[in-house]
């Protein structure tokens, strides 16, 4: 699966190098053999940001994206979308994707969902359904497992201590809500899976075949 990442973050227009954090040998080992460049960061780490920080102290670069080991179907093109987010605006810190999401999946807590403002600011993440549809079916987004950050705003986010909404729905970019960052959420081009289930794995790798096999 990790492999399948890589290949989506080398493919990108918008990168100039791709490093796997890690810290588990055997990714490590299964990245290198494959060509790619992998760093063993702590263990203690609480979470991947907290793993590109690390890996952001030992290199210089402007921005670091943030490409969860777990997304084997992201486009390359989406990579390039939070890049092209994030450099929308000089005073823009962390940039994410949301894509549309059916109504019929809005209740699976697996799928985080995002409400976004009008000018592209997301205001809140949820693994509820959000908004609530007390008048109507609401436009639900489902929020794409990549961040885009600058690098001055990577090292504060991995400074911040953990945060009560943080730690009630398991997602950290509310940590950054909390401590007063605004996100910026762009349009992805296509969805993605975050394997969290055996059914999610299972679904990819369906997806996966089928790519392999398209003409």
């Amino acid at each position: 699966m990790i492999l399948h990442v890589v290949d989506a973050a080398r493919a990108a227009r918008s990168l100039s190098g791709v490093i796997v954090a890690t810290d588990d040998p055997r990714i490590a080992a299964c990245v290198r053999d494959a060509g790619a460049e992998a760093v063993m960061t702590s263990p203690a780490a609480a979470s991947g940001t907290d793993r590109v920080a690390e890996v952001a102290r030992m290199r210089t670069a402007d921005a670091w994206v943030n490409l969860q080991g777990d997304e084997p179907l992201m486009a390359p093109e989406n990579v390039d979308l939070a890049v092209e987010t994030l450099l929308a605006g000089p005073d823009r810190e962390i940039a994410t994707l949301t894509v549309p999401l059916p109504p019929a999946h809005a209740g699976d807590p697996n799928v985080v969902k995002a409400a976004v403002a009008r000018d592209g600011r997301a205001l809140y993440f949820s693994r509820a359904a959000i908004p609530h549809p007390r008048q109507g079916a609401p436009a639900y987004r489902k929020h794409l497992g990549i961040y885009a950050f600058r690098a001055r705003t990577l090292e504060r986010l991995a400074a911040l201590p953990p945060s009560p909404l943080e730690q009630a729905e398991s997602l950290e970019q509310l940590r950054w809500l909390e401590g007063g960052y605004a996100i910026w959420a762009g349009e992805g081009v296509s969805d993605s899976i975050g394997v969290d289930t055996p059914d999610d794995l299972a679904e990819a790798e369906r997806r996966l075949k089928k790519e392999e096999v398209a003409p």
